[in-house]
């Protein structure tokens, strides 16, 4: 059984005493497995949460698949974040987390994106191109890379450009493949290149790839720390679902 290191909820506390965080006296802690796309809402979402309750979160970021694995091997994560609706509801099934806990707090949207302005046209048909790589995520772990293989099979592109996916074991990995250039173009989540400056991108349309639906739920690690269901109960109010909106996500 894999052994994972009891430090998260210390480096938490430490962390906010170097922030000079003032936290109240029933102030908690949360451990937080969210999907790599999440990235920069979660971090804006946590900062909010700490001002705004007290309560710190200790975030970690990777493919959902990933953490699922960890998560069954005992991991000390108090609420996942997943990139998909299934693991979330798989994990209250075989006992890993609270009935009733799991809902969608966003739904994604995938983008192909490459850091050249002038490769990507509106319409995506630079997949058509003899290109040299295109970059996915994992589609076994990572839902955005599943929806990418999707995407490629309806356009007829899939065979074609099999031997050429650069594959990463996460989205942030992917991503960076198509930032610094190892692979032309990336199918990356819009949360990562909204508001960025250069590149170029092709919104995919929605018909060709399953909703990306995202779902949160409470693990029974975390069923009695009143901060992880506090963090849960954030994630639905005016504020962060404002956060969520403003990363390109739709939210339900």
């Amino acid at each position: 059984m894999t052994q994972f290191p009891q430090t998260l909820r210390a480096g938490a506390t430490a962390l906010a005493l170097v922030m000079g965080l003032a936290l109240p006296a029933a102030a908690g802690e949360v451990i937080a497995a969210v999907a790599a796309n999440f990235t920069e809402p979660a971090k804006e979402i946590g900062a909010l949460f700490t001002e705004k309750t007290g309560h710190t979160v200790t975030y970690a970021f990777g493919p959902s698949g990933q953490f699922y694995t960890q998560i069954t091997q005992g991991a000390p994560f108090e609420v996942f974040l997943s990139a998909d609706a299934s693991r979330p509801k798989k994990a209250v099934e075989e006992g890993y987390a609270v009935p009733g806990s799991d809902f969608t707090y966003a739904v994604g949207k995938l983008v192909l994106w490459s850091a050249d302005p002038a490769r990507v046209d509106d319409k995506g048909a630079v997949l058509k191109t003899d290109l040299e790589h295109v970059a996915i995520a994992d589609p076994k772990s990572a839902p955005y890379g599943a929806a990418a293989i999707e995407v490629m099979q309806k356009l007829g592109v899939y065979e074609t450009l099999e031997p050429k996916l650069v594959t990463g074991k996460s989205i942030s990995q992917a991503y960076e493949f198509a930032a610094t250039g190892n692979a032309p173009v990336g199918f990356v989540a819009y949360s990562q290149v909204i508001g960025k400056e250069g590149g170029s991108s092709w919104m995919v349309p929605q018909d060709l790839y399953k909703p990306i639906k995202q779902d949160a739920v409470l693990l029974k690690t975390g069923a009695e720390d009143a901060a992880a269901k506090a963090y849960l109960d954030f994630l639905k109010t005016p504020e962060a679902l404002e956060i969520i909106r403003k990363y390109g996500y739709v939210t339900e």
